[in-house]
């Protein structure tokens, strides 16, 4: 396992961005993959972006949101723009440390229970 710490949450309007990042410490950055999952009031964690060797999105933020990672600085990049109110929720970083990064396909990097180290979670409000 890895620690992890989120920030860049905040509250902005609709329609604006904000960027979150992830710094991860304990293990090689570059050999696990990373992912953002979120938790809105009342509803179950779901996934939202994921890096290993290539990139997922969940369907309702492709071209919205750019999930990146800079293995140099050991930190995980969630950039969201065009922020839409049901993008309220607590992020949460999470990283596979489990295995190498791999063309494992959204159908296994959407599982949380994949991922074994998580973040605290930062919060991100979006007003109407």
């Amino acid at each position: 396992q890895v620690q992890l710490v989120e920030s860049g949450g905040g509250l902005v309007q609709a329609g604006g961005s904000l960027r979150l990042s992830c710094a991860a410490s304990g293990r090689t950055f570059s050999s696990y993959a990373m992912g953002w999952f979120r938790q809105a009031p009342g509803k179950e964690r779901e996934f939202v972006a994921a890096i290993a060797l290539n990139t997922y999105y969940t369907d309702s933020v492709k071209g919205r949101f750019t999930i990146s990672r800079d293995n140099a600085k050991n930190t995980v990049n969630l950039q969201m723009n065009n922020l839409k109110p049901e993008d309220t929720a607590v992020y949460y970083c999470a990283a596979d440390t489990n295995r190498p990064p791999g063309y494992r396909g959204v159908s296994y990097y959407s599982r949380a229970i994949n991922f074994d180290s998580w973040g605290q979670g930062t919060q991100v409000t979006v007003s109407s």
